[in-house]
């Protein structure tokens, strides 16, 4: 197989996992308050009124899927506290980066809160990654959360 013909299988490998890749589960090791990337300051953002913190993690190994989005919000359980969530490329791995900068977020009544950031997904090997734009939709009354990315076109 020539370079371009592997390189060209390999994306369209990504592209196939990443059409159902996605991984929002509860808060594991990923979450430990170590990850949390620094500045602190412009890794985290809060939307509805406080209720609602996204922030970007990072757990150094495995270098090709160690970053995570974590995701604090309603609903609140028995004492208080937000559900907390980590959303990764899938169940085994983070993404290659999130360009946490970058993040937009919406708000739609009939939807919830829309959030896009870009980010950079591996493939499985960690030899050839892509960029892509990570959506997550969150509906705070029921704390359901949805995500879908879309693979650049590199």
């Amino acid at each position: 197989m020539t370079g371009a013909a592997a390189l060209f299988a390999a994306v369209l490998m990504m592209a196939a996992g990443a059409a159902k890749a996605q991984s929002v589960g509860p808060c594991d090791w990923q979450a430990s308050a170590q990850a949390l990337v620094e500045p602190w300051a412009q890794n985290t953002a809060v939307f509805a009124n406080g209720d609602v913190r996204l922030a970007a993690l990072d757990t150094l190994e495995p270098a090709a899927g160690a970053a995570y989005l974590l995701v604090l919000s309603p609903p609140r359980a028995e004492l208080g506290e937000r559900q907390c969530r980590v959303v990764g490329f899938d169940d085994q791995m983070g993404f290659t980066a999130i360009h946490f900068d970058a993040l937009q977020s919406a708000y739609d009544p009939a939807i919830g809160l829309m959030f896009t950031v870009p980010v950079r997904v591996a493939e499985r090997e960690g030899t050839f990654t892509n960029g892509a734009l990570l959506s997550l939709t969150l509906n705070q009354s029921t704390g359901e959360m949805t995500t879908s990315i879309a693979l650049g076109r590199e």
